[in-house]
């Protein structure tokens, strides 16, 4: 049980430095940057260290699942999700200046969206922590619908739970992780739409070999910097461990107390973590 939580709070800051890392960048074009470092202001005038919706949300799902004992409850999701948008819980002082509007829409309206324009990556971003649970393809679409109710949505956040299963088994992308190698970085897109955020991460763990680079890759593919380089560093943060996150991000994580309270309530409870399918069935989603 150590090492299970121990992967987690590495899953969990691996995605909150990544996306503190890419919030200054967001929406910034490709080679019009270089992120070489934390640094703060830059398109949402946060300080360094600040991260966004991505963690937040992340950290709800989370939250969720240890209050109700590792089980999906899709209506507590679903107001920890409204909580977090009109009252700042999950945010950092408080303040949520970063919402897609896909994601605003379908909390305003208490249903996730379908159409096919809806496939923002406002699900895939937040999905990490059902990595951890027995959810199966059924639940974690249900979790992505809380927003994205799109099958291409559904499919990408199970595609990725199921990866980063593999990851908690030690058994990295497999054949996938190969394919992505085969790419350059000018084919990989890395706006907003999931399918492309679902390749970029993928990608970017291919193609380093240590959380820092990882991340780094990722922030600097420009477009939507931040949620590329959070589920990047999500996975990153399985395979390389907490220590390889380096310190001085870590140390400049803003809302490290929101994170850690969430983290304190975690209790033995799981052994295992379910088994993984082979990734080559992901391979179609590339």
């Amino acid at each position: 049980m150590i090492e299970t939580i121990e992967q987690l709070r590495a899953a969990v800051y691996g995605q909150a430095v990544g996306d503190a890392l890419g919030v200054p960048y967001e929406f910034q074009d490709r080679d019009s940057f270089a992120c070489a470092n934390m640094i703060g202001h830059g398109t949402h005038n946060q300080p360094a260290g600040t991260w966004s919706d991505d963690t937040s949300m992340m950290l709800a799902t989370l939250d969720s699942l240890i209050g109700n004992d590792w089980q999906v409850d899709i209506e507590d999701m679903q107001h920890r999700f409204n909580a977090w948008l009109y009252d700042g819980e999950y945010a950092i002082d408080g303040n949520v200046f970063d919402c897609g509007n896909t994601v605003r829409e379908a909390l305003h309206r208490g249903h996730g969206l379908h159409g096919e324009w809806d496939n923002g990556n406002g699900s895939l971003m937040r999905i990490m922590p059902l990595a951890f649970t027995e959810a199966d393809r059924e639940t974690v679409g249900e979790v992505s619908a809380i927003t994205h109710a799109h099958r291409l949505s559904q499919e990408c956040c199970w595609a990725w739970v199921q990866l980063l299963r593999s990851a908690l088994h030690g058994n990295g992308l497999g054949r996938l992780g190969s394919y992505a190698k085969g790419y350059g970085r000018d084919s990989v897109k890395s706006g907003g739409y999931v399918k492309d955020t679902f390749n970029a991460a993928i990608w970017c763990v291919s193609n380093t070999s240590n959380y820092r680079d990882c991340v780094l890759a990722a922030v600097n593919l420009g477009g939507d910097t931040d949620t590329t380089a959070a589920v990047a560093g999500s996975m990153a943060g399985i395979l390389y461990g907490y220590e390889a996150i380096p310190e001085e991000w870590r140390e400049q994580l803003q809302g490290k107390n929101i994170i850690e309270r969430v983290l304190d309530r975690l209790f033995p409870g799981k052994k295992q973590f379910p088994k993984n399918e082979d990734s080559a069935e992901f391979s179609r989603i590339l």
